[in-house]
């Protein structure tokens, strides 16, 4: 009689089930077609949100990016449909609010994480360096040998590699010295008071005309600037064709043996820093007293 009555019972659940699904055969079909067009229309918008974002980003990393987003945007809105066609509302709700929970979750535990991709974004949207760019970031300066989406990699001078956080990069000031391509040379010097000015000043524009390297469009200037120590100083201004550092120390060591060899031709003299060390000053003694009240006191 119990197995009877069990059966019955699992017979009646099977029976409404049937008609449950015989009820929904044509939800189940409409929300099939809407799924494979859905998939297909997602793949199309991603092609061609890939080709309109090429036009405006020259990354291909960050193409591929958004139109990945694109792509999964469009199949959640598809999978939402079918779920609607289907009566699933409840499920559509759950869904969104447990992605909405997760995704509050992951922000608060990957924040770092978070702002340094959205700064690689920006950094691949305005594009202030390049791959090959000769920078400087902080304190860290040389080539930047890859910009990724979570930092950038740059090579100093000294053959370290440096990985800097993208949001480091896009909160300090940038020192592109490739984007000019051409690089400028302050070189500051000291001549002997005794010395004619003019004539030094006409000295070391010859002496440094003519340096392989040196751009063609930009003129060598010449500025005097201070009364030092035991110089009067000056600055020579030099615009090299490269950033590139080897050819710049080069041209920066091609000018500074023109320039000795031009003072030695013409004596013009580089002094040395001189000290003056003057004990007769008001209150003490000189220094020949003080060493004859010594000598006195010993004897």
């Amino acid at each position: 009689m119990d197995i009877n009555k069990a059966y019955q019972i699992i017979a009646n659940k099977l029976l409404l089930w049937l008609k449950e699904l015989i009820r929904l055969l044509p939800n189940i079909a409409l929300a099939t077609l809407v799924l494979v067009l859905g998939f297909f229309i997602a793949k199309w918008l991603k092609k061609i949100a890939c080709k309109i974002f090429t036009r405006f980003i020259h990354n291909d990393t960050l193409n591929n990016l958004f139109s990945s987003l694109v792509y999964i945007f469009v199949l959640g809105v598809t999978i939402f449909v079918a779920l609607s066609i289907l009566n699933l509302d409840k499920a559509v709700t759950s869904i969104l609010a447990g992605a909405g929970i997760l995704g509050l979750a992951l922000a608060f535990a990957f924040q770092d994480i978070a702002s340094n991709f959205m700064s690689g974004i920006f950094l691949s949207i305005r594009r202030p360096l390049h791959t090959g760019d000769i920078v400087q970031i902080k304190n860290y300066m040389g080539k930047i040998t890859q910009i990724n989406l979570r930092d950038t990699v740059l090579r100093t001078f000294q053959g370290q590699m440096v990985i800097i956080p993208n949001k480091e990069v896009l909160q300090n000031p940038i020192e592109n010295y490739s984007l000019l391509g051409k690089r400028r040379m302050d070189l500051t010097v000291g001549v002997s008071y005794g010395d004619d000015l003019q004539k030094v000043k006409n000295v070391t524009l010859k002496a440094l005309e003519g340096i392989e390297g040196l751009t063609k469009d930009d003129e060598i200037t010449f500025f005097y600037k201070e009364f030092g120590d035991s110089s009067i100083n000056f600055d020579v201004r030099l615009w090299v064709h490269t950033a590139e550092q080897p050819e710049y120390l080069q041209v920066r060591s091609e000018a500074v043996m023109r320039i000795k060899q031009a003072y030695d031709e013409n004596n013009i003299t580089i002094p040395f820093p001189i000290r003056t060390l003057d004990f007769g000053i008001k209150g003490g003694l000189p220094l020949k007293e003080i060493t004859i009240n010594t000598s006195a006191a010993k004897a």
